[in-house]
């Protein structure tokens, strides 16, 4: 059985990352190695790039290129076009300029968000606006959509690690723009090594961690599917996902107190704000009775 309404001193922790407790002491063990160093630049075809201490830093360094004025406007546009976009985005734009969720005549530079690990469509027509593109695939590190233009659009593209892999920190910020990024990385000597050694243990599970993670998605779907509950993304070649998205078809459900209850009971979880959905863990850690316990938890709040 699964306790709902656990004792709140006693809660798992389940994180919309792959990152666990158990993971602490493994990472602190990993011998060093700069495997990932090699994966990166064959990966990126030798596209210059810097590892970050997160994801909002690489946006910063991003942003901090284009000399921008506190009148300025940097554009956001998502995969599907919904007004929801995370705090970590705007509150980065917000040290530099203004931020809008259309094409205005302030608009210098258009910020790309890859949702979740969805591919914005027709990337390429963006280059139309003559504007500097920044792609944001914090969730996207291994999504890639049938035209190759996710990661090789954009005069920056932004990647976090603790979205895809079990580490806490770690951002990659990557350019297309040859001679662009000033490479000198700016972190401390012992948390770029900590980074390597996480990413260089995990790159060569990457086969795995994709598999499990498109797994998990469909038993989720499955599971749902018996609370009336469907997909909000349709799972298409090339998604790796980095949740699981599912719209409330038809049903009352107050999701703000769903998302309370959710983190009652241990489980990192968000409404979409904007639709009638909301998004919880899908990670390659997850075992199947982990997905029956989120199961049991959104069947306990509708019943």
């Amino acid at each position: 059985m699964f306790v709902i309404n656990p004792d709140p001193y006693s809660l798992p922790a389940y994180r919309i990352g792959p990152f666990r407790t158990s993971d602490l002491s493994i990472n602190h063990s990993l011998p060093d190695s700069d495997l990932i160093d090699d994966y990166l630049k064959e990966q990126f075809h030798n596209k210059d790039f810097i590892y970050t201490i997160n994801g909002r830093k690489a946006i910063n360094i991003a942003l901090n290129y284009y000399n921008l004025k506190r009148d300025d406007v940097v554009t956001i546009l998502t995969t599907s076009g919904n007004f929801y976009i995370s705090g970590c985005v705007t509150k980065e734009i917000e040290k530099f300029c203004r931020w809008s969720r259309n094409i205005v005549d302030e608009t210098r530079v258009i910020l790309v968000n890859h949702e979740f690990g969805y591919p914005y469509r027709n990337l390429r027509t963006l280059k139309e606006y003559n504007l500097p593109i920044i792609e944001d695939c914090a969730h996207s590190f291994f999504s890639f959509d049938e035209n190759n233009e996710i990661g090789n659009i954009g005069d920056f593209v932004i990647y976090s690690f603790p979205k895809m892999f079990p580490l806490q920190i770690g951002g990659l910020l990557v350019s297309n723009i040859p001679g662009r990024l000033e490479t000198e990385n700016k972190l401390h000597a012992e948390e770029l090594r900590h980074i390597k050694n996480v990413m260089s243990s995990q790159i060569v599970k990457k086969d795995k961690i994709i598999s499990d993670r498109i797994n998990n998605y469909n038993y989720l779907i499955n599971k749902f599917k018996l609370l009336g509950l469907s997909e909000r993304f349709k799972l298409e070649k090339g998604v790796i996902p980095g949740v699981f998205m599912f719209v409330i078809n038809g049903e009352e459900l107050n999701l703000s107190e769903l998302k309370k209850y959710f983190w009652a009971h241990g489980v990192q979880c968000s409404v979409f704000y904007g639709e009638n959905a909301f998004f919880i863990p899908v990670h390659q850690a997850l075992e199947e009775h982990d997905m029956d316990y989120f199961y049991e938890i959104i069947s306990s709040f509708v019943d």
